[in-house]
């Protein structure tokens, strides 16, 4: 049985699945599971099962009760914005996703300087230490915990209040299983994501998977200029007296973009 078997491959597992399949018998039954079916899960499908019954599930939608917001920056100033939207809000439980475990690490290494209770769950730890963070965690002794999508399914946490998406993740579907960390059995939740111009394309899969456009939130203009669907990647230079570009300020009350279906 090859349960999680995309993460299993994300996190650097086809080597010690290969070995194991060797030593087994031709003659068996092989169970594979996987949230996504991305090309390299049907390939590896395709090597190790034998006229394979195959059984698809239509992925779930966030719950009306997750507040989804998306913010429009460049990658400088995901870090700037992250502190002030925790200096804004007080829940009790958060969740913070990134795409790498480095990044997790300097994340946590970053955020221990604010008044907030933190610690980072990854690969590099071993169970009992992924276990001790976990239980922490729910006894609410670390309020924001920052992960790798190691943590993005098969855990369940009652009242996490916000998720954060540092960067957003590759596949389409991942976002669901992050966003469904919170406002679960129909309590209330917040989930914000961190969209730069190398991500336009991730984020137009997400919304035609769940069939809505993100409502954009406004990013103070002392960050300065923002992106916005089709700009260059880089961020422009900023014009003397200018104070910011498509960046909205929390206290003008401005509304922010939807990108276009």
């Amino acid at each position: 049985v090859l349960d999680e078997a995309d993460r299993m491959l994300d996190m650097g597992f086809l080597e010690d699945i290969t070995k194991i399949i060797k030593a087994l018998p031709q003659q068996r039954q092989t169970l594979l599971f996987s949230a996504t079916m991305p090309p390299k899960i049907r390939e590896l499908a395709s090597k190790y099962l034998s006229r394979p019954f195959e059984i698809s599930l239509a992925v779930s939608k966030p719950a009306e009760g997750v507040d989804q917001k998306i913010y429009f920056v460049y990658e400088a100033q995901k870090t700037p914005l992250l502190r002030h939207i925790l200096s804004e809000q007080s829940f009790q439980s958060m969740i913070l996703f990134s795409s790498s475990k480095d990044k997790v690490k300097q994340l946590g290494k970053d955020l221990r300087q604010l008044n907030i209770r933190v610690a980072v769950i990854h690969s590099d730890l071993d169970q009992d230490q992924r276990n001790e963070v976990m239980t922490d965690f729910r006894a609410r002794r670390i309020q924001l915990l920052i992960a790798t999508d190691i943590l993005s399914r098969g855990i369940d946490i009652d009242a996490i209040g916000m998720v954060i998406n540092y960067d957003v993740p590759h596949d389409a579907e991942d976002y669901v299983h992050r966003v469904g960390r919170t406002a679960r059995a129909e309590s209330k939740g917040m989930a914000v994501t961190f969209v730069t111009p190398l991500d336009f394309p991730r984020l137009a899969r997400i919304q035609k998977l769940i069939e809505r456009e993100i409502p954009v939130g406004p990013v103070p203009v002392e960050l300065g200029p923002t992106p916005a669907p089709g700009e260059a990647t880089s961020p422009p230079k900023r014009k003397h007296g200018q104070r910011h570009g498509h960046g909205r300020s929390p206290k003008s009350g401005a509304q922010g973009r939807n990108i276009p279906k």
